[in-house]
């Protein structure tokens, strides 16, 4: 046992996991890695954004594989065990462990980054094979080559964030270049590599032509099926861990929907839906919905892609924060050292970061614990000019649709539709329901809102849940060359109100007033009208 070889800190760390009370059980990403053991294909990067469950998975490989215990006591109720290969391969192997995330003390620079990692290898591997009378002031890559040619010993190498170097801001471009040349000495052509299973954010940066790690598989979530089912929670997943939650929490109060509208809408490239797993897990435990994986960083995030390119993505901004899909053509990579400066590159970007989802050839905002941060952007972000305007004009929107001042409402919508967008030209639905949305903005701080609802005998247009008490309830109905007494109509005839009242037998979800809001948009006049009643 030592620090990197056979470490006993992924075996805790798995077994931490698997005692907790929402875990769930992926051990049999390990039936599909062992037949790879040895073989010419045996190099693995997957890549997924943060908190998906990456670590997870790799400690799991550390525990199973690595000699350090035996961990049987983890795995025998778990997937795996009932695998033809579980007692071959349980614990029989020497695993080389790294977290690229770890730093040493004090570190101020790379060679001291990559120090400690090539220097506690030799460590490690000098008092496991005293035998060898290692030289440790060879290479690693010498040491582990010696180290096979006299014991024909092989080994797994799981990596954890591999492309921590490209967010450290004390490594350069030469050393991250340095560091790519330091795991191709490691890995590539090797003999003693029995398997090589890394992961991270960012796929393989691909500096110059590939050739450095061209050894490794690449799969990310949104262009490559396979592995999809292990990163993140399919709709089975968290239907077992809601059940979990229902019969072992006193007072629940989430419900299995709210979940959905949180976490889920992430996508994968064999089609099934994910939700983020932290989010998940922290809501559960927590008994509480919130914004577990965003936070102020997230709102930095967004803001940082776009920055270079405001002009650009600020109209598909308000398009997909209403809910919206924009065509992208998602790219394979996007380093953080990059420029990125077209639309293409940003959103390739925005979507290996978790900050979009990708399906079927756009992207989109996946769901609220996003939108809150895309929302918070919006309101504090001058640069980005008509949206910011909107957004800070919200709350004028909403106090004057509470009060039925509709004169107000009409004034403001015709001030958004002056700003010079192709949104504002209202060429479709979607169009007028980001207009609507933005200057709507401040009503997400009391209510839950939300596009298309299934309602009564239709779809609604949006829906306003409040959140807080004392607060009406709305029912907002658009039309285009019609009049906003026809949406209000719309909003009686379909019965959507029948939305607030709950299931046969439930206690009805909201029992205060419901306000029917009328939006219309007359093309030949450039006329706004609204009208907002009482239900």
């Amino acid at each position: 046992m030592g620090m990197f070889l056979n470490s006993l800190v992924p075996v805790n760390s798995y077994q931490a996991a698997v005692s907790g009370k929402y875990f769930v059980d992926k051990s049999s990403l390990l039936e599909e890695l062992i037949p790879a053991l040895g073989m010419e294909e045996r190099f693995f990067c997957i890549t997924r954004p943060r908190r998906f469950g990456k670590s997870i998975m790799a400690n799991m490989l550390g525990a199973f594989f690595g000699k350090s215990v035996n961990a049987e006591n983890i795995f025998y109720n778990l997937k795996i065990s009932s695998s033809e290969f579980y007692r071959k391969h349980l614990n029989q192997h020497d695993v080389i462990y790294i977290d690229f995330s770890e730093l040493p003390r004090n570190c101020m620079n790379y060679q001291q980054y990559i120090d400690r990692i090539q220097n506690g290898i030799i460590s490690d591997l000098a008092e496991a094979y005293p035998e060898h009378a290692i030289d440790t002031t060879k290479a690693v890559w010498d040491i582990l080559t010696y180290i096979f040619q006299k014991s024909r010993q092989k080994f797994i190498f799981v990596m954890d964030e591999w492309d921590a170097v490209f967010h450290m801001p004390f490594i350069t471009e030469k050393e991250r270049m340095d560091y790519l040349l330091f795991l191709k000495s490691l890995l590539k052509g090797k003999v003693y590599v029995e398997l090589a299973y890394m992961t991270g954010i960012l796929p393989i940066a691909k500096y110059s032509d590939g050739s450095e790690l061209n050894m490794f598989k690449e799969y990310n979530m949104a262009t490559r099926a396979r592995f999809s089912d292990y990163f993140g929670f399919t709709d089975a997943e968290v239907d077992r861990l809601y059940d979990i939650y229902m019969r072992t929490t006193k007072s629940p109060g989430i419900t299995r929907e709210n979940l959905r509208l949180w976490y889920d809408g992430y996508h994968t490239k064999a089609g099934e839906k994910l939700y983020n797993p932290r989010s998940i897990v922290c809501a559960l435990t927590d008994n509480e919905l919130a914004n577990y994986w965003t936070s102020s960083g997230t709102y930095d995030s967004i803001l940082g892609y776009i920055k270079d390119n405001i002009a650009d993505v600020q109209d598909d901004l308000a398009l997909m924060f209403a809910g919206g899909s924009v065509s992208a053509d998602i790219q394979e990579y996007a380093a953080t050292s990059m420029r990125l400066n077209t639309k293409d590159e940003i959103y390739s970007a925005m979507v290996i970061y978790g900050l979009l989802t990708f399906e079927n050839g756009c992207v989109s905002i996946p769901n609220k614990e996003l939108m809150d941060s895309y929302a918070s952007m919006m309101k504090k972000e001058k640069s980005l000019g008509y949206i910011y305007n909107l957004a800070n004009i919200s709350k004028k929107m909403l106090s004057a649709t509470l009060n039925f001042d509709t004169k107000t409402m009409a004034d403001i919508l015709e001030f958004a539709h002056n700003t010079e967008s192709p949104i504002f030209s209202y060429n479709n639905e979607i169009e007028l329901a980001a207009v609507v949305n933005l200057v709507y903005l401040s009503a997400r701080d009391k209510y839950r809102v939300e596009r298309e609802d299934k309602a009564g005998k239709g779809y609604v247009d949006f829906i306003f849940y409040p959140e807080q008490k004392n607060v009406n309830a709305m029912i907002l109905e658009l039309k285009v060359n019609d009049t906003p007494e026809a949406a209000i109509q719309q909003i009686k005839d379909k019965n959507y109100m029948l939305r607030f009242k709950g299931k046969l037998g439930e206690t009805p979800k909201y029992t205060g007033q419901i306000l029917a809001v009328g939006i219309s948009y007359d093309k030949k006049t450039k006329v706004h009208s609204c009208k907002v009643e009482i239900l």
